[in-house]
Protein backbone atom coordinates (compact mmCIF):
# COMPACT_ATOMS: atom_id res chain seq x y z
CA UNK A 1 0.00 0.00 0.00
CA UNK A 2 2.14 2.44 -1.23
CA UNK A 3 1.42 6.48 -1.37
CA UNK A 4 3.15 8.99 -3.47
CA UNK A 5 4.98 12.02 -2.04
CA UNK A 6 2.72 14.56 -1.01
CA UNK A 7 2.48 17.33 1.37
CA UNK A 8 -1.16 18.06 2.95
CA UNK A 9 -1.49 21.57 4.99
CA UNK A 10 -3.79 21.71 7.68
CA UNK A 11 -4.56 24.96 9.53
CA UNK A 12 -6.49 26.44 12.33
CA UNK A 13 -7.08 29.58 14.41
CA UNK A 14 -7.83 30.22 17.63
CA UNK A 15 -9.28 33.52 19.02
CA UNK A 16 -9.10 33.99 23.11
CA UNK A 17 -12.74 34.19 24.58
CA UNK A 18 -11.86 35.63 28.17
CA UNK A 19 -10.37 34.27 31.04
CA UNK A 20 -8.41 30.77 29.97
CA UNK A 21 -10.73 30.22 27.35
CA UNK A 22 -10.54 30.70 23.38
CA UNK A 23 -12.43 29.45 20.17
CA UNK A 24 -10.51 27.20 17.94
CA UNK A 25 -11.76 27.53 14.17
CA UNK A 26 -10.79 25.66 11.20
CA UNK A 27 -12.60 26.72 7.84
CA UNK A 28 -15.97 24.65 7.06
CA UNK A 29 -15.60 23.02 10.52
CA UNK A 30 -17.64 24.24 13.78
CA UNK A 31 -15.69 25.56 16.48
CA UNK A 32 -14.69 24.06 19.32
CA UNK A 33 -14.59 26.25 22.35
CA UNK A 34 -11.13 25.52 24.21
CA UNK A 35 -9.53 26.32 27.82
CA UNK A 36 -6.71 24.92 29.86
CA UNK A 37 -7.91 21.88 32.15
CA UNK A 38 -9.65 22.66 35.58
CA UNK A 39 -6.03 21.04 37.27
CA UNK A 40 -3.91 23.81 35.38
CA UNK A 41 -6.55 26.87 36.62
CA UNK A 42 -8.77 26.36 33.72
CA UNK A 43 -12.48 25.62 33.30
CA UNK A 44 -14.34 22.11 33.38
CA UNK A 45 -16.73 21.19 30.93
CA UNK A 46 -14.01 22.87 27.46
CA UNK A 47 -11.91 20.48 25.36
CA UNK A 48 -8.56 21.09 26.76
CA UNK A 49 -5.56 20.96 24.43
CA UNK A 50 -4.68 17.37 26.51
CA UNK A 51 -8.23 16.53 25.90
CA UNK A 52 -7.51 17.18 21.96
CA UNK A 53 -3.72 14.99 22.21
CA UNK A 54 -5.78 12.01 23.03
CA UNK A 55 -8.52 12.69 21.18
CA UNK A 56 -6.26 13.15 17.63
CA UNK A 57 -4.78 9.59 18.34
CA UNK A 58 -8.10 7.55 19.39
CA UNK A 59 -9.64 9.14 15.97
CA UNK A 60 -6.58 8.51 13.88
CA UNK A 61 -6.43 4.65 14.99
CA UNK A 62 -10.21 4.73 14.16
CA UNK A 63 -9.83 6.25 10.69
CA UNK A 64 -6.56 4.20 9.90
CA UNK A 65 -8.09 1.13 10.89
CA UNK A 66 -11.40 1.88 8.65
CA UNK A 67 -8.90 2.73 5.80
CA UNK A 68 -6.49 -0.34 6.05
CA UNK A 69 -9.76 -2.40 6.84
CA UNK A 70 -10.95 -1.51 3.40
CA UNK A 71 -7.65 -2.11 1.59
CA UNK A 72 -7.81 -5.40 2.93
CA UNK A 73 -11.51 -5.89 1.90
CA UNK A 74 -12.98 -6.48 5.31
CA UNK A 75 -16.29 -5.37 6.48
CA UNK A 76 -17.43 -4.25 10.22
CA UNK A 77 -20.88 -3.63 12.12
CA UNK A 78 -19.72 -1.56 14.94
CA UNK A 79 -16.70 0.29 16.09
CA UNK A 80 -16.31 1.71 19.45
CA UNK A 81 -13.55 2.81 21.62
CA UNK A 82 -11.75 4.60 24.81
CA UNK A 83 -8.55 6.29 24.75
CA UNK A 84 -6.75 7.64 28.22
CA UNK A 85 -3.41 9.58 27.97
CA UNK A 86 -1.17 9.73 30.79
CA UNK A 87 0.40 12.41 31.66
CA UNK A 88 3.14 12.15 34.11
CA UNK A 89 6.68 14.09 35.60
CA UNK A 90 9.24 12.38 33.11
CA UNK A 91 12.99 13.91 33.00
CA UNK A 92 12.02 16.75 35.32
CA UNK A 93 9.03 17.47 32.54
CA UNK A 94 5.33 16.92 32.51
CA UNK A 95 4.65 14.94 29.26
CA UNK A 96 2.33 12.80 27.97
CA UNK A 97 3.99 8.53 28.67
CA UNK A 98 1.14 6.66 27.12
CA UNK A 99 -2.26 6.84 26.02
CA UNK A 100 -3.71 3.84 25.44
CA UNK A 101 -6.89 2.99 23.18
CA UNK A 102 -9.25 0.31 23.67
CA UNK A 103 -11.28 -0.66 20.69
CA UNK A 104 -14.14 -3.24 20.47
CA UNK A 105 -14.88 -4.01 16.87
CA UNK A 106 -17.43 -5.96 15.58
CA UNK A 107 -17.23 -7.48 12.10
CA UNK A 108 -20.52 -9.43 10.02
CA UNK A 109 -18.32 -12.84 9.63
CA UNK A 110 -15.49 -15.29 10.84
CA UNK A 111 -13.69 -14.50 7.79
CA UNK A 112 -13.64 -10.67 8.54
CA UNK A 113 -12.06 -11.11 12.22
CA UNK A 114 -8.23 -11.80 10.89
CA UNK A 115 -8.42 -8.94 8.18
CA UNK A 116 -9.61 -7.03 11.61
CA UNK A 117 -6.57 -8.13 13.57
CA UNK A 118 -4.39 -6.99 10.72
CA UNK A 119 -5.86 -3.85 9.91
CA UNK A 120 -4.94 -3.06 13.65
CA UNK A 121 -1.39 -4.70 13.75
CA UNK A 122 -0.54 -1.97 10.84
CA UNK A 123 -2.18 0.81 12.68
CA UNK A 124 1.18 2.21 13.70
CA UNK A 125 2.63 2.04 10.76
CA UNK A 126 0.08 4.52 9.01
CA UNK A 127 -1.33 6.56 11.37
CA UNK A 128 0.18 9.98 11.25
CA UNK A 129 -0.50 11.18 14.41
CA UNK A 130 0.70 8.17 16.29
CA UNK A 131 4.30 8.54 14.21
CA UNK A 132 4.28 11.90 14.79
CA UNK A 133 4.23 12.01 18.88
CA UNK A 134 6.93 10.58 21.34
CA UNK A 135 4.82 9.05 23.43
CA UNK A 136 3.70 4.88 23.78
CA UNK A 137 0.51 4.72 21.87
CA UNK A 138 -0.67 1.38 22.61
CA UNK A 139 -3.70 -0.11 20.98
CA UNK A 140 -5.75 -2.43 22.52
CA UNK A 141 -8.59 -4.26 19.93
CA UNK A 142 -11.12 -6.85 20.73
CA UNK A 143 -12.70 -8.43 17.71
CA UNK A 144 -15.74 -10.32 18.00
CA UNK A 145 -18.20 -11.49 15.34
CA UNK A 146 -21.44 -9.65 15.28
Amino acid sequence: MGLEPRSYPYSTSLRWTGEHKGRLSCEGKPDIDVACPPEWGGHPGIWSPEDLFVASLEVCTMTTFLFLLEKLRGALVCYESRAVGTARMVGGSFVFDDVAVEVSAKVPSEGDVPKAARAFEQIGEWCLVTKSVRCRVMVHPSISVA
